[in-house]
This record gives C-alpha cells, sequence and structure tokens, in this order.
C-alpha cells in the first residue's frame, strides 16, 4: 500500500510539473505579436498571412499545434524563444500559429496532410509548400529549416518586383 502512495504522489508531482509556464513574462501568451521574445507570431486568416507574405515577399511558417500537446509547448518555450531561431524568423519569415483543432485550424491541417504534433509547415510566399517536419526537433534544425525556406523562397516563382 505505501508504494501505491508514493507512485501516486511520484506521478502527481511529475504533472504538476509538466504543467509549469516557462520563466518567460507573465501574463497573456496569445499568438498575435504580444509575445516579447520569441518567434513574433502574426495574427489574422490564413488569406491574410498569404497576402503578406506576397507583399513582403517572404516565406510563410506555419506551426500547428494543440492546447494538450506536450511537445507543442516544449517547442514553443524552448526552441521557438531561443535568440538564434526568434531572430531569423522575426526578420525573414511570415510566421503562424495554428490551433489545429479551432478555427480554421482544421482545415488548413487537412489540406497540409498533418497528422500529428507539432508539425511544421514552410510555405514559398505563394502558398506552395516548401517543406514540413512532423514532431520534436532541435533550434539547429529549425534554423536550419528557416534558411532553407528562405532561400526556396527567393528561387521559387516570380520576385513580385516587377508590378
Amino acid at each position: 500500500m505505501r508504494k501505491i502512495w508514493i507512485c501516486v504522489l511520484l506521478f502527481a508531482f511529475a504533472v504538476t510539473s509538466c504543467n509549469k509556464k516557462g520563466s518567460g513574462s507573465k501574463g497573456d501568451k496569445s499568438t498575435s505579436s504580444v509575445v516579447t521574445y520569441g518567434i513574433k507570431f502574426r495574427a489574422g486568416s490564413f488569406e491574410r498571412i498569404l497576402e503578406k507574405a506576397k507583399e513582403e515577399n517572404k516565406p510563410i511558417f506555419l506551426d500547428f499545434y494543440t492546447s494538450w500537446c506536450m511537445p507543442c509547448k516544449w517547442l514553443e518555450e524552448d526552441v521557438f524563444s531561443h535568440r538564434n531561431v526568434y531572430e531569423y524568423y522575426n526578420d525573414n519569415i511570415i510566421s503562424l500559429k495554428i490551433d489545429a483543432e479551432k478555427g480554421e485550424g482544421p482545415d488548413l491541417a487537412l489540406k497540409y496532410n498533418v497528422v500529428g504534433y507539432p508539425t511544421l509547415v514552410y510555405l514559398d510566399r505563394n502558398g506552395n509548400v516548401l517543406d514540413s517536419h512532423a514532431g520534436m526537433t532541435t533550434i539547429s534544425n529549425v534554423v536550419v529549416m528557416g534558411e532553407r525556406a528562405v532561400q526556396e523562397n527567393s528561387l521559387s516563382g516570380d520576385s513580385g518586383s516587377m508590378e
């Protein structure tokens, strides 16, 4: 009986430890550009993000997540908030965080063949898939995927400057 109680206490401790917020800024952590550090995910519809990508001639980064996905939370707190990642992404890529279970998320997840979370999808400015990655990844892989998306976006289609 004593071993059962110890297991229960250890499980409770593990669950509460996993639910802790990161050590970043306090307050609302919405998906609009409110966070003072980390990737600045844009607010708005996917269609508006496509328009912005064409206007700015930048690729698009889609972070498909769910509210219950612990690896998604880890990516947000430990990878997307890393200086090497957010400085590059904020300067060169238009980023959109998509809850795959709400709003336009389910339709976009279906469109881009998202079957697990997290899934990172990179699009050129016209909405064509350049790359995708399902599951956990590292800071260096996220930087490399972003750099590759920027390079491929510049090579794809027209430059948007001939209007």
